[in-house]
């Protein structure tokens, strides 16, 4: 099962699916490019439904504006399932004091709460998003991991891992895999792209971790021309079943529909038919659907599902 914000939801009933995107995201290392606009939300996401997006998995975390108050509806008027996520990403992305006041078991507790209670009532986090450091892992990453991992021993959600210019992957397969028992198949390490060093890709895919390439979004578009070099190294060494591929659409800009583009529609408008042109039928297939399913779905029972209201913490 995959639990998105309207309920849970058999994996195989996604479609296609954007592995790594953003409807939502307020960032104070972001300024002046805030999605924060729900009108512009639900117009990119019936864009990416028209053409044949089936979800779109929401890397948004805790205390990043994730508008989880307007994603049910957003989702029921587009037709697209959206998975929503907890965590919390590096301490540079929030105001002074939010980080600081989730210390100690705290954090993990959090987590654990937004994925069996809600974000808001309702409305239920479906994975776990945490962030590394810059070819390491800080104080910082290694607090938000642990955490992470306990809240997945509670619950089964995956971890996705935002992989500071897609370093440090084999750091983070190792604490998180090696050292507090996740299994491999319930880890995306992402932000590939931004790293696209083919040799060092296929020793990372040895970890057994779902592999997230973003290719698209302005933010990091520099090497967008070597996404279909990386994967093709992945796909002829064996490892198309732990790709994926996202947008990440990360400001307000970068959306199709309001802004310049190029937004969540440009994957099935242009990545998505590329695959199948490049890589074959199944190739396509299992990246946009099979692999992201599994990717996303829980791993074990995800605990008792309460009914009682709930009060949000703030930020949300």
């Amino acid at each position: 099962m995959v639990r998105t914000v309207l309920g849970d939801v058999a994996a195989t009933e996604l479609g296609r699916v954007d592995a790594h995107d953003h409807l939502f995201l307020r960032s104070p290392a972001l300024p002046g490019e805030e999605l924060d606009d729900a009108a512009a939300a639900q117009a990119e996401l019936a864009e990416f439904a028209r053409l044949g997006g089936g979800t779109l998995v929401q890397w948004t975390p805790y205390g990043l504006g994730r508008g989880a108050v307007d994603l049910p509806r957003l989702s029921r008027d587009a037709g697209v399932h959206i998975v929503a996520a907890t965590g919390l990403h590096q301490a540079r992305h929030y105001p002074p004091g939010v980080v600081e006041a989730l210390a100690g078991p705290a954090l993990a507790e959090l987590f654990v709460r937004e994925l069996t209670e809600g974000i808001v009532p309702g409305v239920r986090a479906g994975m776990i998003k945490v962030a590394g450091a810059y070819h390491g892992l800080d104080a910082h990453a290694r607090w938000t991991m642990r955490a992470a991992a306990e809240a997945h021993h509670a619950s089964g959600a995956t971890i996705g891992v935002h992989l500071e210019h897609g370093s440090s992957g084999p750091e983070v397969a190792s604490l998180l895999c090696d050292e507090l028992g996740v299994a491999p198949t319930s880890v995306i390490l992402g932000h590939l792209n931004r790293f696209p060093d083919d040799r060092a890709l296929r020793e990372l895919a040895a970890t057994g971790c779902f592999l997230g390439f973003e290719g698209p979004s302005r933010a990091h578009h520099a090497t967008d021309w070597r996404l279909f070099d990386a994967l093709a190294s992945l796909i002829d060494a064996g490892r198309t079943d732990q790709l994926l591929l996202g947008g990440d659409t990360v400001v307000a800009s970068g959306r199709a529909t309001t802004g310049e583009g190029p937004g969540a529609p440009y994957l099935p408008r242009v990545l998505w038919p590329r695959l199948r042109r490049e890589f074959g039928a199944d190739a396509e297939v299992a990246i946009t659907i099979t692999n992201a399913a599994s990717a996303v779905a829980n791993a074990q029972g995800r605990g008792e599902l309460r009914d009682k209201p709930l009060e949000p913490m703030v930020p949300q």
